[in-house]
């Protein structure tokens, strides 16, 4: 089946031209990298996954461009496993489309069926659900960055996370850990998330470092303890805690914080904001 964009002329520009102007204004933004990814054309894999907004571009964008700027040294993977949060409440509790092509102005995003199955045979929580990811955005906003990069046709795998629990999250982990090892399959996993919702901009600091700081050390089960504590409402930290849990069964002890920044940041007006931050998770440290 193919899944047609959802968002695509509200999250980001519908004509390829323009889209492709709005990420390189994403690269060059002030709150960007600064300027146009340096994108290598072999693989050398140093990272095992990124942390990345999903707002629209203009909002979120410029802090997304910094991993994706890191992303493009590394060369292009064979798989990007992509989890995000369920907004729609549509679906299963973990629910990952597992065959199809979904589209982007830019080209095609062909599921990695094969690598699918394989993490669905070692998982107790994730089902084969597409309704989940018909009118979800979280995982839809990162093709077109990814086919910025490495062209119109890459291989992917969508999963998104209604529950998000220690549980789920180690599952998940821990079947695309043993599924990728099994089949030698060399990905990159993209955590989506944005973080506290509309608070004012000084309360969204505070809790947002905090949890920031939970990802730097590479603690899962902080990170959720002080989302619960603090109330924080950042949407996808399911997401973020599935990748913490692979950093840490490979042995990395620290992220790099690669940018935070809020929509207040964007338009100047911080009364109430959202949170946005670009981490990367290195393959040693």
């Amino acid at each position: 089946m193919r899944r047609f964009p959802t968002v695509a002329g509200y999250f980001y520009e519908s004509n390829p031209k323009a889209l492709i102007s709005r990420i390189e204004w994403c690269f060059k933004h002030r709150l960007g990298p600064g300027t146009l990814p340096k994108i290598s054309s072999t693989r050398v894999k140093r990272s095992i996954g990124f942390i990345v907004p999903h707002a629209g571009y203009i909002y979120s964008g410029p802090i997304a461009a910094h991993s994706y700027a890191k992303l493009a040294e590394e060369g292009k993977p064979q798989t990007f496993i992509i989890v995000g949060p369920n907004h729609t409440g549509v679906g299963t509790a973990i629910a990952v489309m597992d065959k199809g092509i979904w589209e982007t102005p830019l080209g095609e995003a062909e599921i990695d069926h094969e690598f699918v199955r394989e993490i669905m045979r070692n998982s107790s929580y994730i089902d084969a659900d597409s309704s989940a990811h018909m009118y979800e955005h979280s995982i839809e906003v990162q093709l077109p960055f990814l086919h910025y990069l490495f062209g119109p046709k890459i291989s992917f795998i969508p999963i998104t996370m209604m529950l998000q629990t220690p549980e789920t999250a180690k599952d998940i982990a821990e079947a695309v850990m043993i599924a990728s090892q099994k089949l030698n399959r060399d990905y990159v996993f993209i955590a989506s998330t944005d973080w506290t919702h509309y608070e004012p901009y000084e309360t969204a600091l505070r809790k947002d470092m905090t949890a920031l700081e939970k990802v730097k050390h590479i603690d899962h089960n902080g990170l959720y303890k002080v989302i619960r504590e603090m109330s924080i409402s950042a949407c996808g930290y399911g997401a973020v805690m599935a990748l913490l849990y692979i950093a840490k069964s490979l042995g990395v002890k620290s992220a790099d914080i690669l940018k935070y920044a809020t929509s207040g940041d964007i338009t100047g007006d911080k009364a109430a904001v959202v949170g946005y931050a670009a981490v990367r998770i290195p393959l040693e440290g």
